[in-house]
């Protein structure tokens, strides 16, 4: 199985950086947005598996940009980054069809391990509306 092709949506430039390095280094294929403007943009011209999104976000907010990009694309898993005093936001998120939350600092260990099962859900999904993909592989 090939791994995820992942959009990493963080204002926090530092934080976004340092995060695509980590998972780079596992051998995801990862892209940056610091906005959720911009990230609305990339996910027009590309295709991701797994989108890792920060809820805290000047402008427009996690939740606003979950739900431009569910419109989008809503077979993406996404998987929503909240701060402690935010824990209500990531349950927001998932009602409106996010994945799951974490809730940072978040472990890289914990992190891969979101992905991954993000990623499982939406390869069943596509096998399900495609059988034919799964014979490809």
């Amino acid at each position: 199985m090939k791994n995820p092709r992942i959009l990493l949506i963080d204002d926090e430039v530092a934080f976004a950086n340092n995060l695509q390095k980590l998972l780079s280094k596992r051998g995801y294929d990862v892209i940056v947005a610091y906005s959720g403007s911009d990230a609305l943009n990339i996910v027009g011209e590309n295709e991701f598996d797994v989108i890792i999104l920060d809820m805290k976000m000047p402008e427009m907010d996690g939740i606003a940009t979950l739900k431009k990009i569910k419109q989008k694309t809503p077979h993406v898993e996404v998987v929503i980054l909240t701060g402690h005093g935010s824990i209500e936001s990531g349950i927001e998120g998932m009602q409106l069809g996010a994945f799951d939350f974490l809730i940072k600092p978040v472990r890289i260990d914990d992190l891969q391990e979101k992905v991954s099962e993000a990623y499982r859900r939406k390869r069943l999904f596509e096998k399900k509306e495609n059988p034919k993909l799964s014979r490809r592989e």
